[in-house]
């Protein structure tokens, strides 16, 4: 979704690419199967900080690059200098022409592991090629939306102000962090040129050095308050919050007031936060200006937000940084992208990855997902993994089962069953409109609220299930069973 500033990233990222998948796509043109028609499913296996979801995110960037994938001259030139290809292959990079077939699931869902959240269907040197900017673009944004949902959340309605550009990991990281951060629950970011890209709310304050700069505090709070009588906001924790910059900033406050303007608050960026916000919300109240909020900054968490809350802190808006826009605690999400499928004959030809850690065995086939829910509350109740040409028929009973503990099974009847993903890509030509990020983020909050509170809990969270219908499951268990008997020798 363009900006109403029509902003875009001009950048041309057809070489970000993993150097083993042009190698790979030389040999496939080699050998002649270049053309052959392939499915690759992108997912993850595990959500990171042992939480119970994630927030899908990515999806408009992955569009964006798919819609500019080319290869250039100089690109062309910089293949041929690594002596690593032939000019056969480099000539068809020179006419290249994006064909696939894509679908994925939209922003803002929660998403669960092992089910496809990417499906690329094409030519298989196209397929491959993706593999790189796939993993990179929905692994990142997908990250930081879960994260700045899990930290949006506890803060309850107090709002969260991303502001974290200064401790990311690179522009890349701070632009699509910031907007990943808006999806997730943020209801603004501090990062201006996010804010022009995808048109989502700014703002800011001032910092130390602003204090610094003048004479006295109570000089820099003066000035702040003549450039921005109406939005007065001030930072008291440079030098002493209790002794000298809430004292100050309440005459401030007070000398608006005169003026006729009132002040929006404060800010306190370091210390205890439980008791230096009792102690300033009293102090506030006191002199009367109950509604003057207070903002919080300082290396905040979900888990810091949570317990200081708990313990009654007195906070309106939090400000988070680094543990968000690095996802600090666990800064990798852990997605793949894996050959499932081929075309022989105009027939869809399952192909599974095997390996003794049972969650890296790929579910092979071309899929759909089906997401099911309770028709009486309209909760989320399971996901369910179905071969492409299946369909579900809502008033038929529904049995689901563990597809490890086959034994664990539920039969369900009042329930409604959604399609999931969506194509965005058909031969090549783009078939989605994305959503703006404000609507993707207020339909990511409702989708939150279509799953049961036990799914969403920090602390040991329910497990969602993510099952196969039958039909995949014997797929997988006959391929299984095909590669054991012809490794023993059977």
């Amino acid at each position: 979704m363009e900006s109403r500033f029509d902003v875009k990233n001009d950048r041309d990222l057809s070489m970000l690419v993993d150097f083993y998948e042009l190698t790979m796509g030389n040999s496939y043109l080699e050998e002649g199967v270049g053309d052959q028609i392939v499915y690759f499913d992108m997912y993850f296996r595990r959500i990171p900080d042992g939480g119970g979801y994630c927030i899908m995110a990515g999806v408009d960037q992955l569009i964006e690059y798919l819609q500019n994938l080319r290869f250039t001259k100089d690109d062309i030139n910089y293949l041929r200098s690594t002596k690593a290809f032939s000019e056969k292959f480099l000539d068809y990079l020179s006419t290249f022409k994006f064909s696939c077939d894509v679908w994925a699931i939209p922003e803002g869902y929660p998403v669960f592991p092992n089910e496809p959240l990417v499906t690329v269907r094409g030519p298989a040197i196209q397929a491959q090629l993706l593999e790189t900017m796939v993993l990179v673009t929905i692994n990142h944004q997908t990250l930081i939306a879960t994260k700045a949902s899990r930290i949006s959340r506890v803060a309850g309605k107090r709002p969260v102000m991303e502001f974290g550009s200064r401790r990311a990991q690179g522009y890349d990281g701070a632009i699509y962090g910031a907007r990943a951060a808006v999806i997730g629950g943020c209801s603004a970011t501090a990062n201006t040129l996010a804010g022009m890209m995808f048109d989502i709310p700014v703002s800011g304050t001032m910092a130390h050095s602003w204090i610094q700069l003048f004479d006295s505090e109570l000089e820099a709070f003066r000035a702040w308050a003549r450039a921005y009588p109406d939005q007065c906001l001030v930072l008291i924790d440079t030098y002493n919050v209790l002794k000298s910059g809430l004292p100050n900033a309440i005459q401030v406050f007070k000398e608006l007031r005169a003026q006729g303007h009132e002040p929006l608050g404060i800010r306190i960026d370091s210390g205890d936060i439980t008791y230096l916000t009792k102690r300033v919300r009293k102090a506030l109240d006191e002199a009367g200006f109950p509604k003057a909020i207070i903002v919080i900054s300082n290396s905040l968490d979900e888990h810091i937000i949570k317990d200081v809350l708990a313990e009654g802190a007195q906070i309106n808006s939090f400000g988070v940084g680094e543990r968000l826009i690095t996802a600090r605690s666990e800064p990798v999400f852990g997605g793949v992208y894996k050959l499932a499928a081929v075309e022989k004959g105009g027939k869809v030809v399952p192909r599974i990855k095997i390996s003794e850690n049972e969650e890296k065995i790929t579910n092979p086939g071309f899929k759909k997902i089906y997401r099911i829910y309770e028709k009486e509350q309209d909760k989320a109740i399971a996901d369910l993994i179905c071969d492409h040409e299946e369909t579900l028929d809502e008033t038929k009973p529904l049995t689901l089962f563990d597809p490890v503990f086959t034994w664990k099974k539920k039969t369900l009847k009042n329930y409604r069953a959604e399609l999931l993903r969506k194509q965005i890509f058909k031969d090549g030509k783009l078939c989605y409109k994305s959503p703006s990020v404000r609507e993707i983020r207020s339909f990511a909050i409702q989708q939150l609220n279509r799953q049961w509170a036990e799914v969403l809990r920090f602390e040991n969270p329910h497990n969602y299930y993510v099952d196969l219908s039958q039909k995949v499951w014997n797929t997988k268990h006959n391929l299984l069973n095909h590669y054991s008997d012809e490794f023993s020798g059977k």
